[in-house]
């Protein structure tokens, strides 16, 4: 029998192709070894897409394929008997039988194995990479798990770039439809060669990492891609990886080191010094940086994780400085991760407090002109605020680098959310001692929080009256603010209830203006510009309906302007 042509050895891979086609949809009509035949379909879809490839074939046929397709029609011959006898259920036994289809479906892996050293031989050129169209927008799962399976046949026989293209298309895939990824967990194998993959070449491993990221964006599928081993794998990618792999790999980590149980595996396998070693070094992406920072407070949640870190050499330095980064990510996240690794850790924040990180923390709020994001700005002063009022040296070493002046800038300047953050810290600070309340009514701070009393949002307007209150019940700032006479003329209408352009202004806001008079009426400049401003009798009326509060300021005034009244009879 002479040589078998190129065309004759097409046409044999045509008329497998029907026949393994001809084979699934007669094996889903099998009521019978459900289980068996399951498998069975897997089987020869891995080899339906294993030979789907080969009708593209631009190139000559090796001797060793011709004699492979050969031996598939022979088995699928074989395999269509089993069928035909399982449908009628001509069959001599139940355990026979199901011996006689683990034998076949052995064959079609054997099959699929051999066809896979074909192509690794390079005989194969790589113009038939992908054939199997992606199904449309609207298409059923099953043709979903069909593509997948022919990706993940792709993925095992093909040379490296057909595995490229392959985990190029799946990634495509699961990116345009959430389907395919629950199409890619269902199916067997699929998620361990994944994992797999991220010890491969640069192209693979990145491409690999992609999909393995974004698997895990389903809180569901987590816990398939960590009994796969997936950590370890992530972590050396980390190690020895491109920047689009280890970026790729970092997010992953972050996401899955939410639950700690996954941290102690991060740490297991190295990944502390892995991400240590990125955040210290400057080659590194902006966003790789930030992402591993991320990883890394979601580790120091284990105390002994954290406490390794804090030994390490220059591991504080090293965070210290990427506060002062222009990106936003790495400025953000840095801070972020500073803040969880000192927050109700007073060794921790004494170390951060002699490597300069209260003056880092400032100077990102420190220039107008800074390069500073409002996010960084507004982060910057969350830290603050959770960091430096339960330490004397930590407040010691805020207050020393002109932290006030700056704080003060941001309530007249800010954009609202920094204002909102600014006005926050400041309410910290009118709670400390009076030295430091003293400072801040000679730095300016009361004009700006009157501004604050007739903001829209309650809180707001709850946290300037209170920090206003805080500082005037200094003898000092009440007399400089009573000196400017908007400041009390502005509280005054606020509590006008008559005033119809402050109706709103003023709800859920009277107690605490309230309670800002009854303090200046302590100081005899204060408390007669309010019996004279002509406002009294919008106080005594609000006597009426505030409750005691109220009757006590009209009360003090009144007995007040009945003083001033016998004082002046008896000078006259």
């Amino acid at each position: 029998m002479g040589e078998e042509t190129g065309e004759e050895s097409k046409a044999n891979i045509g008329r497998a192709i029907e026949a393994i086609s001809s084979l699934i949809s007669l094996s889903h009509s099998i009521k019978s070894f459900n289980v068996k035949w399951q498998l069975m379909r897997t089987k020869l879809e891995e080899l339906y897409s294993g030979l789907a490839a080969l009708e593209n074939l631009d190139s000559g046929f090796d001797p060793s394929l011709s004699s492979l397709i050969s031996a598939v029609i022979a088995s699928l011959r074989d395999c269509y008997d089993l069928a035909t006898r399982c449908v009628n259920v001509s069959y001599s036994g139940k355990l026979l039988m199901q011996s006689d289809l683990d034998l076949m479906a052995g064959k079609f892996d054997r099959h699929t194995r051999n066809l896979s050293r074909i192509y690794s031989a390079g005989i194969l050129s790589y113009g038939f990479a992908i054939v199997v169209s992606k199904p449309g927008a609207n298409a059923c799962i099953e043709d979903m798990r069909f593509y997948i399976r022919d990706l993940l046949t792709r993925m095992k026989i093909g040379d490296l770039e057909m595995k490229k293209q392959a985990l190029v298309k799946l990634n495509e895939a699961m990116e345009e439809d959430d389907r395919y990824v629950k199409a890619v967990i269902e199916i067997s194998d699929m998620v361990n060669t994944l994992v797999g993959f991220l010890d491969s070449e640069m192209g693979i491993q990145e491409e690999s990492a992609k999909a393995v990221f974004f698997i895990s964006g389903f809180a569901s599928y987590r816990s398939v891609l960590i009994r796969s081993g997936v950590i370890g794998p992530l972590v050396r990618v980390l190690e020895n990886g491109h920047d689009v792999g280890r970026e790729a790999s970092a997010r992953c980590l972050k996401i899955l080191t939410e639950n700690s149980e996954n941290a102690w595996s991060v740490s297991a396998h190295g990944g502390v010094s892995a991400l240590l070693k990125i955040c210290s070094c400057s080659g590194f992406s902006g966003e790789l940086v930030a992402t591993s920072c991320g990883v890394l407070r979601n580790l120091v949640g284990v105390e002994e994780i954290k406490r390794y870190m804090i030994e390490e050499d220059d591991t504080m330095t090293t965070f210290v400085k990427l506060i002062g980064s222009k990106e936003e990510s790495v400025q953000v996240n840095s801070i972020d991760l500073l803040l969880s690794m000192c927050c109700k850790d007073e060794q921790t924040l004494e170390i951060l407090v002699r490597q300069g990180g209260i003056q880092e923390l400032v100077s990102v709020l420190s220039d107008p002109n800074s390069l500073s994001s409002s996010k960084s700005k507004e982060t910057a002063l969350r830290a603050i605020d959770n960091l430096c009022f339960g330490s004397a040296g930590c407040l010691n070493a805020l207050m020393s680098c002109k932290f006030l002046e700056h704080l003060l800038y941001l309530l007249r300047n800010g954009e609202i959310s920094v204002q909102e953050s600014a006005l926050k810290v400041t309410s910290r600070l009118c709670s400390l001692q009076e030295d430091v309340k003293r400072i801040m009514g000679e730095a300016g701070f009361m004009p700006e929080l009157v501004k604050f009393l007739d903001a829209k949002s309650f809180d707001v307007r709850e946290m300037a009256s209170v920090s206003l209150y805080c500082l005037i019940s200094v003898p000092r700032n009440r007399k400089k603010f009573a000196q400017d006479d908007f400041n009390i003329s502005y509280i005054l209408k606020l509590l006008d209830h008559e005033d119809g352009s402050n109706v709103g202004s003023d709800s859920g806001n009277t107690k605490f203006l309230i309670s800002i008079l009854m303090s200046l009426t302590s100081c005899n400049s204060a408390r007669r510009k309010i019996v004279t401003s002509g406002y009294l009798k919008s106080i005594e009326k609000l006597a009426e309906t505030e409750g005691s509060d109220a009757r006590k300021l009209v009360k003090k005034l009144s007995m007040n302007r009945f003083r001033s009244i016998l004082s002046g009879i008896w000078h006259a």
